[in-house]
């Protein structure tokens, strides 16, 4: 659980960066709302372009070749909430409120996990979706996805905290920490679709688990995403009528520093009131809550410049902004960030250590940086969609759909 901080204050804010400019898509005529056809999402989590690449996944590259293909970036940071909020909701950060797997509560003093639909501010796909009379299913084997995005469903699924009668149906759901628990996922979709034709829109997101286990050139890394292309197949002939939308929130790389910033700025003489990693979230076997993005609290405004040259002297750190620059350059909601950003390089991360700099085991494996950015789109059996220079982010997948 996050931790207890004993200071308490209050953050400055800043407000949400073009808030009214990003809540519209732009103008497109056609809508995938016009018609009776069935969505499919998939939002593959950890799915960067190098498994792409480096896997055959003949099903979802016979799509990319005959509907929709755009290589395309994630939001910063790189990390699961903000980008899987961002999808659901097809806007930035700057409007849904979503900044990171986890937040530091002025009010309350304590880290807190960005996990609760409260704190999404933002209208859901599935909501648009209802206004259009089109009934909707979220299916996700992290149960984080389940209490963020649920509102305006109908039915949801976690495989994680399975419905005794999902598993009566399907069998009991492996461990959230298994490859298998993705294939579990796909089969109460299908269940979904076979049985229950009502439902317009299926939102499925499985677990990264298998990325940060291994790299797109293992063999376990291609027999997981073979499998995964088997079971696209099988959702397509189980609803040929369907679209099939397929994106990701961030892709993986090896890492092999990690700093602890509260203990590196104590023992610099700065200390500072809290240091959070935008990626820490309950699943601690997939990273140990350490990730490429930090939110730094000061204890007084006016440590800014020191901590901030401090800062920039780390090895392995490659970018400091204030908090407004953040907001600004990445369309992030200023509020809900630090009074300081702190980004590392393609092999560093930030989160609570024993010490203030760590060598990291050689197979770890996150993101939450600047370098797992590039992710795929590809859309098959959908005439109405737009072409595929229109898609320049990963939230741009489906932001079109239903419009409000």
């Amino acid at each position: 659980m996050p931790r207890d901080v004993t200071r308490r204050g209050v953050l400055q804010a800043a407000l949400p960066v073009g808030a009214a400019s990003l809540i519209a898509a732009p103008r497109i005529t056609r809508s995938a709302a016009a018609g009776p056809q069935r969505s499919i999402i998939v939002m593959c989590d950890g799915f960067g372009v190098d498994y792409y690449d480096r896997s055959s996944m003949p099903t979802l590259k016979a799509w990319a070749a005959s509907g929709i293909f755009a290589r395309v970036q994630a939001i910063m940071p790189t990390v699961t909430n903000c980008n899987n909020a961002s999808i659901c909701c097809g806007a930035w950060p700057s409007v849904h409120g979503v900044t990171g797997n986890s937040y530091f509560d002025a009010e309350t003093g304590t880290e807190e996990y960005m996990e609760d639909s409260r704190l999404l501010l933002a209208p859901t796909i599935f909501e648009r979706a209802r206004r259009q009379g089109v009934r909707s299913a979220l299916l996700s084997s992290k149960h984080k996805s389940i209490s963020l995005l649920n509102r305006g469903t109908d039915i949801v699924v976690s495989a994680e905290i399975p419905d005794p009668d999902w598993e009566r149906r399907l069998g009991k759901a492996p461990p959230i920490y298994s490859r298998e628990i993705n294939y579990w996922l796909f089969q109460a979709a299908l269940d979904i679709l076979r049985n229950r034709p009502d439902m317009g829109l299926l939102y499925i997101h499985p677990t990264d688990y298998p990325m940060h286990m291994w790299p797109p050139e293992a063999a376990e890394s291609r027999e997981h995403l073979s499998r995964v292309d088997e079971l696209l197949a099988e959702l397509a002939a189980a609803a040929p009528d369907a679209a099939i939308l397929v994106t990701a929130d961030h892709g993986m790389n090896f890492k092999s520093r990690g700093w602890d910033l509260e203990k590196a700025l104590q023992e610099r003489g700065a200390p500072i009131r809290i240091a959070i990693s935008a990626e820490r979230d309950r699943y601690v076997r997939h990273h140990q809550g350490m990730g490429g993005t930090a939110w730094v609290h000061l204890r007084r405004a006016q440590d800014e410049a020191l901590v901030t040259s401090l800062l920039g002297q780390l090895d392995g750190i490659e970018r400091v902004l204030t908090r407004a620059q953040a907001a600004t350059e990445f369309n992030l909601m200023g509020s809900r960030l630090g009074d300081i950003v702190v980004i590392g390089d393609r092999d560093t991360v930030f989160g609570n250590l024993d010490s203030a700099m760590e060598t990291l085991r050689s197979d770890f494996r996150t993101h939450g940086s600047l370098h797992e950015l590039a992710v795929p789109v590809v859309i098959h059996n959908l005439p109405t969609a737009p072409r595929s220079d229109y898609f320049k982010h990963n939230f741009d997948l489906a932001r079109w759909m239903y419009p409000v």
